[in-house]
């Protein structure tokens, strides 16, 4: 019950609903409105507390916290974000965020990866093809792939994003599909950048991942304008 209480608080925050400031509902007035427990709804802030999102005080209440203490890159966060209408400018902070990480990772990869890796990729493009990006399992096939890629890097910092990375990936490549089909099929952009990382050309690889996230952001835009 508190993370269901914690998922629609957090997405009206996450929607713009409570702005930074703002005080939420008392626990007792919440409790009574959705007819839950005061309990469940204190454990619910608890969660948005941790995550950064709200600050609770005695007497003064709890109380949205500026959008630079948000903990933007929690995948539950970002699930948040993505449940409504995702904020542009917030849309190409990860795409941009993306691009910093993703082509070094990929160059560190073709120095470091070792055959499990390149089985977990090869088998992250094949359930991509299987199922395509349109699916949950192709969606997850591609988080898959990208993830590989990080824990390839042999970078304990790096494989630490592993889980925000992915859920970039994954909701970003939902979003930009809402509306209408993909202009075109980004899993040769996929194979392009496994080729190099096999073939340990890691100058290729950061290119090919580069232009992979480059793309994306492309169809993301379309479908933003559409």
């Amino acid at each position: 019950m508190h993370g269901a209480i914690a998922h629609k608080l957090g997405t009206a925050i996450l929607s713009g609903q409570y702005a930074p400031g703002d005080v939420l509902s008392g626990e007792v007035a919440f409790a009574e409105e959705l007819k839950v427990s005061r309990s469940a709804y204190r454990e619910a802030i608890q969660v948005l507390t941790a995550k950064g999102l709200v600050a609770s005080r005695p007497k003064a209440g709890t109380r949205v916290l500026p959008r630079d203490r948000w903990n933007l890159l929690d995948p539950e966060v970002l699930a948040w974000a993505f449940a409504g209408e995702p904020d542009v400018e917030f849309v190409r902070d990860l795409f941009e965020l993306r691009a910093i990480i993703e082509p070094a990772a990929a160059r560190l990869a073709a120095q470091r990866r070792d055959k499990a890796d390149l089985k977990v990729m090869k088998d992250a493009l094949a359930g991509m093809r299987r199922h395509t990006l349109t699916t949950d399992a192709g969606r997850a096939a591609d988080r898959d792939f990208h993830n590989a890629i990080l824990q390839a890097t042999r970078n304990h910092a790096l494989v630490v994003l592993s889980a925000s990375i992915g859920a970039a990936v994954h909701w970003t490549t939902q979003f930009k599909q809402r509306s209408r089909e993909l202009p075109r099929n980004p899993i040769p952009d996929h194979v392009r950048v496994y080729d190099a990382i096999a073939a340990g050309e890691a100058e290729a690889a950061a290119e090919a991942m580069g232009v992979l996230v480059d793309l994306a952001l492309e169809d993301t835009r379309s479908s933003m304008e559409n």
